[in-house]
């Protein structure tokens, strides 16, 4: 059975609530070490001059909000400085945080983060599959952000649930650069006159992944930069509690109606593929104790071209080959490893099945 976390709320810590104010000063005014994950998706200081029209002369929806102007670069780092060193204050020693930006930001706010003592862990690039032409022609398409994820410190024992990336990529270890779409549709968030109810809405698709990859079930996720409410509503869906913080009462208020229509997954379908060496550690020899496989019995590879016999410690034994399951699989192959969970097969019914098939009921029992 899957399991959550179970969370001792910090004093001083509301979850799965939304923060009225400045991002700064709500977040040097929550106790310190209390989350998880932080994902910030800040100003990115896009520094548009005019208006931006298309080929028919139809203008363009593009951002240009008051929150997203600052007066110089220099006001941007500062401002950059001071958020993300309340961030940091924020985070459990073994906690890390995802920042997204553009070509106009990323730079600047990724030496800030590294001067801000956070350990950079990968960039990801979002490759948008429907990103919105140049209509200048004057660049190339603007076709891609980027995300960096970093940890707390170079000692922070962060999250990385690396099965469940490669599950998500059906069994191939996950890349760095994700394609996903730009919101749009049924998920783009409308006022009443059917205007874009915020500017930069992040697909859900995108938090779902990064949620997925470097938090479990439980754990507390906090927004510097709410907006309408992604973070909060992927997180409530996938089990996980979340902390927004949003000074614009017209995003609050679009969010709280959008969290409020989300359903929270049950904790079995919350939950992630564990990485292999969480899982309880279970000895070859135990399925021999048991009586599992019993000494005598002959486990073979799957081709059926190797066989060795089990023996009462636990051990194979093949011609004059004996030893682990991994080193008498590997001497018989004549490479320098074997993965003997995946390599010995024991029959029934005249069928091979993985010996690891084994291993996997015993772990079951051990954390029902």
């Amino acid at each position: 059975m899957a399991r959550v976390k179970t969370v001792t709320q910090p004093t001083g810590l509301s979850l799965n609530t939304i923060i009225a104010g400045d991002c700064v000063a709500a977040m040097n005014a929550l106790p310190e070490a209390s989350v998880d994950l932080i994902f910030a998706d800040p100003p990115y200081n896009l520094q548009l001059r005019g208006d931006l029209h298309r080929p028919d002369n139809s203008k363009v929806d593009a951002v240009d909000d008051e929150w997203d102007r600052f007066a110089s670069f220099a006001s941007y780092d500062e401002f950059s400085r001071a958020w993300l060193a309340a961030a940091r204050r924020l985070l459990k020693p073994d906690g890390a945080i995802w920042v997204i930006g553009s070509y106009h930001n990323i730079y600047r706010v990724g030496a800030n983060l590294q001067d801000a003592g956070f350990w950079i862990l990968n960039d990801v690039v979002w490759r948008k599959s429907n990103p919105m032409p140049n209509f200048r022609g004057k660049r190339l398409t603007n076709a891609h952000e980027t995300m960096i994820w970093a940890a707390k410190s170079d000692q922070s024992k962060y999250t990385f649930n690396y099965e469940a990336m490669k599950a998500l990529n059906d069994g191939v270890q996950m890349r760095s650069d994700w394609v996903i779409p730009l919101c749009t549709g049924g998920e783009r968030l409308r006022t009443a006159d059917g205007e874009k109810a915020h500017p930069t809405q992040k697909p859900e698709a995108l938090l779902h992944r990064v949620l997925v990859a470097s938090t479990n079930p439980g754990d507390i996720v906090l927004d510097p930069f709410f907006g309408t409410g992604t973070t909060g509503a992927v997180a409530k869906r996938l089990g996980r509690h979340y902390v927004g913080i949003e000074r614009d009462p017209a995003y609050r208020a679009a969010a709280q109606a959008r969290i409020a229509r989300v359903r929270a997954l049950d904790a079995e379908a919350a939950a992630v593929t564990p990485r292999k060496r969480a899982e309880p550690r279970v000895a070859f020899g135990q399925l021999v104790e048991r009586g599992m496989l019993a000494p005598g019995e002959m486990l073979h590879s799957l081709n059926g071209r190797r066989e060795a016999k089990i023996r009462a410690d636990g051990t194979l034994v093949s011609h004059d080959v004996r030893g682990s399951i991994h080193q008498v699989g590997a001497a018989l192959e004549g490479a320098p490893s074997c993965n003997g969970w995946t390599y010995w097969h024991f029959k029934k019914d005249g069928i091979f099945i993985p010996i690891d098939v084994l291993r996997q009921q015993i772990r079951a029992e051990l954390t029902d």
